[in-house]
């Protein structure tokens, strides 16, 4: 077996291996015999079986078993030659050439590195920014909103008409022809209008009707509803108006305060104001971190530090943009690029400096995050995602499946680890 090997760059090297047909064979009959010592065969006795009949049977696994343990000795006996470590290796070997021939084997390895680089002169790359601040104006807006998020539905006792905003409580049956259809009808049905609840036309004729009124309105079911029997259809419904109800706001005083800040010693309005200020402002931090100093921090750090990366992650970052870029066309776009080389090589060539940029921005931050002891733990990003999917609506337990299932927790980490450290060096 002949290797050499040869540094394409600090974060790859090249391992090339010429394996003779002798050497081959010699592995393939050894394994043979280790076989024929366990293998149970009809006419031999138990661990007698000879290496040519083992071959006979096993022939094409053997070789593939004997490739691969040479395989495995081409790339300890590269390692080793170039003096590499089996923690600095990241993912799998690529392999650039695997020619089989009647001589043997011609074999070329590609071995990606962790890019090593002095983690240094980063702290005055942080952009300068003005701290953002708040006004009365803006606390007295947000607590109008709070209170209209506290509002609860009051029956009215004034005798008046229907008015878009209003929830309302009534019966209706639907028709088509005179002929009931199923799932037309229904009593004490629940309805805000304006809501976009039902099919369009329906809650617009319920504005100006009076309670305990029996009125019939016309609407037409889209083309594309997703009942055939309904869809396209003129129908009729008569509607009954049982009760009108509309939103009341709480006012804006200490009995709201308490209600809101509960688990809070001493809550007072003036409490609830300051904890208002907090959210504001915060969320203003929150937007000129992520649409302005991110940006810049990051954009910074890649053109700041100078170091080779690992050919294979580079790839496998493109791959995921490629994909992503690939969710977002049209079928016929799609099918352009089937059976065309070209016309993917020029695709993936147009995201290869954002994926470069991506993957360069990973490792300085998993470097400097570990200078600077930034850490996060597994329950910090299982409160992040229970937090996000309960802000969203969601089901907390099916968004950490979700998270789980792709293999996504990782990322998640890695962008809560690089927000913790930006957020130190930029002061936030």
């Amino acid at each position: 077996m002949e290797v050499t090997t040869k540094k394409l760059n600090d974060a790859n090297v090249q391992i090339d291996a010429k394996i003779e047909i002798n050497e081959i064979e010699a592995r393939v009959n050894k394994l043979a015999r280790e076989a024929g010592k366990q293998l149970k065969v009809d006419g031999f006795r138990k661990g007698k079986v000879p290496a040519h009949v083992v071959k006979k049977m096993h022939g094409e696994k053997l070789e593939q078993d004997a490739e691969g343990d040479i395989l495995k000795n081409v790339l300890d006996q590269g390692n080793k030659d170039l003096g590499i470590s089996k923690d600095s290796i990241l993912g799998q070997p690529t392999f650039k050439k695997f020619d089989k021939t009647d001589d043997g084997l011609v074999i070329s390895i590609e071995v990606s590195l962790r890019p090593e680089f002095a983690v240094e002169g980063y702290a005055e790359l942080a952009p300068t920014f003005d701290m953002p601040t708040v006004e009365d104006a803006e606390i007295d807006k947000k607590l109008v909103e709070i209170a209209e998020g506290n509002a609860t539905l009051t029956k009215i006792e004034e005798n008046r008409a229907v008015k878009n905003g209003d929830n309302i409580i009534m019966n209706f049956v639907g028709s088509i022809d005179g002929v009931d259809f199923d799932g037309g009808s229904a009593e004490d049905f629940n309805l805000n209008i304006g809501s976009g609840q039902f099919i369009p036309g329906f809650e617009e004729q319920l504005i100006g009707l009076n309670i305990n009124e029996e009125n019939t309105i016309t609407v037409t079911f889209p083309e594309d509803y997703h009942s055939d029997e309904l869809a396209g259809k003129e129908s009729q419904f008569k509607v009954t108006i049982k009760e009108i109800q509309e939103k009341i706001s709480p006012e804006i005083n200490e009995e709201l305060a308490v209600k809101l800040l509960q688990g809070e010693e001493n809550p007072t309005l003036e409490t609830l104001k300051e904890r208002v200020a907090e959210q504001i402002k915060s969320e203003k931090i929150s937007k000129i971190y992520n649409d302005e100093l991110k940006p810049k921090m990051v954009d910074a750090l890649v053109k700041h530090f100078v170091f080779s990366l690992p050919n294979n992650i580079v790839e496998q970052e493109i791959d995921a943009k490629v994909q992503a870029k690939a969710q977002t066309m049209s079928q016929e776009e799609l099918d352009s690029y089937k059976d065309n080389n070209e016309k993917i090589l020029e695709l993936r060539g147009s995201v290869k400096e954002d994926a470069e940029d991506s993957v360069k921005a990973t490792f300085i931050v998993d470097a400097m995050a570990r200078k600077e002891k930034i850490t996060v733990s597994d329950d910090e990003v299982s409160q992040t995602i229970y937090y996000e999917a309960m802000r969203n609506g969601q089901n907390p337990q099916d968004a950490m499946k979700h998270y789980r299932e792709n293999n996504l927790l990782a990322a998640v980490k890695m962008g809560m680890i690089e927000d913790k450290l930006l957020g130190k060096l930029l002061g936030l």
